[in-house]
């Protein structure tokens, strides 16, 4: 081609979910093998069937097909604001509430909102890769916290501390964390915040997952503090307690400072997030309490049987951490490269996982499985051909 691309695109790798899906692309498998698609964290069940007649009705009505406000729908941004202050036991309004395209858009406009080329930002290693994508897009400067499987993938605010430098405009978290699926506690939460409230820089927390949580209780006291729309920016997603993935509507949670350039962003991206998926997560939000609740039973009954499985003697595997929809995976092949045996389980034993490596330096030794897809009765056969590939 004539034209010159954008250098700062074209020096980031190809999307993961894609490369992943080329191993078996043209592949057909047997039934007495099928293959076992861990890529890609999706649910593994339909909406609910009240859902989608609710969203057959507001398909043939004319202003479904118009935008709504720049923010989202009034409605919907009053019912997560009550839905995040019970949740919580904090306080959220609905003007600290930005409607997005999904959470990845949430978290491209508040990155955009916060940081400028040349500044920093600190994530946690192993990164959801989107997250380091899109800062690399912006030539904003991941700094990387180290990744400490003896702590099951918690990272460490002593470490962020030191790290923390002069150009650093946001820490971001993840849990329950993608890809780890280590879900971070309560002291560590706060910590972090303490630490970002200090430096005077945003903590930015991904909670897509906190509807699979173990525990009944909030997961952190942030939404207690008077004062967290100074520090705080929460992101959160309807893809995966109501699995509505293809829909994309997600949220973004800010002081109305931060959500008035994120506005003008949105404004230019998108204008506003899907109608159609707003109605679904409004309708989720007033009318799928039980269904959600049903639903995080099942994925944790999934959790609980795969942390069983592996607990097989033969099993060279070691299982580092597990959570919401993913499972951190030491392979024992000591110096082969990750993606070397995620290829092979992919070729060889029809299991599809991704490499350590797609999220960050230092992860040769690791596989992560994203498992939330896969019925309770199969998580002994993926243990099965893990032990397979043992040779």
């Amino acid at each position: 081609m004539s034209y010159r691309v954008n250098p700062l695109l074209g020096a980031v790798a190809a999307p993961p979910i894609a490369e992943a899906h080329r191993w078996i692309e043209g592949r057909s498998f047997p039934p007495e093998k099928p293959l076992l698609d861990l890529a890609q964290a999706v649910p593994g069940y339909a909406p609910d069937e009240a859902l989608a007649t609710h969203l057959a009705g507001e398909a043939v009505r004319p202003e479904t097909a118009r935008y709504t406000e720049i923010e989202g729908r009034p409605a919907l941004r009053a019912a997560l604001a009550e839905h995040m202050s019970a949740f919580y036991r904090g306080r959220v309004a609905p003007a600290q509430v930005c409607i997005t395209a999904g959470c990845n858009q949430a978290f491209c406009l508040a990155m955009m909102a916060l940081a400028q080329a040349g500044d920093e930002v600190i994530l946690p290693a192993p990164f959801y890769f989107n997250h380091q994508m899109w800062l690399e897009m912006l030539g904003v400067r991941p700094v990387h916290l180290s990744f400490q499987p003896e702590r099951a993938g918690v990272p460490d605010a002593i470490e962020a501390a030191r790290l923390l430098g002069p150009r650093c405009r946001a820490i971001v978290l993840v849990t329950p964390n993608n890809p780890t699926g280590a879900i971070y506690p309560p002291p560590v939460i706060d910590a972090f915040y303490r630490l970002a409230k200090e430096r005077g820089v945003a903590l930015v927390l991904d909670e897509t997952y906190k509807d699979f949580l173990p525990d009944d209780g909030p997961p952190h006291a942030l939404f207690q503090e008077p004062d967290w729309p100074e520090t705080l920016v929460q992101l959160y997603s309807f893809s995966k307690v109501f699995a509505l993935t293809g829909y994309r509507v997600g949220a973004l949670l800010a002081g109305p400072a931060l959500l008035a350039e994120v506005a003008k962003a949105m404004d230019c991206v998108a204008i506003c997030a899907p109608r159609i998926g707003q109605a679904a997560a409004l309708f989720g939000l007033g009318h799928l309490e039980a269904w959600r609740q049903d639903k995080r039973r099942l994925i944790l009954s999934r959790i609980g049987a795969l942390q069983e499985a592996f607990r097989r003697n033969e099993l060279n595997y070691a299982l580092i951490s597990a959570g919401a929809y993913f499972a951190y995976v030491r392979h024992p092949f000591a110096g082969t490269p990750a993606a070397d045996v995620a290829w092979r389980l992919a070729a060889e034993h029809n299991l599809l996982c991704l490499p350590g490596s797609m999220f960050g330096p230092g992860q040769e030794a690791y596989l992560r499985f994203a498992f939330a897809n896969m019925e309770a009765a199969r998580m002994p056969e993926i243990v099965q051909r893990l032990v397979d590939s043992q040779g």
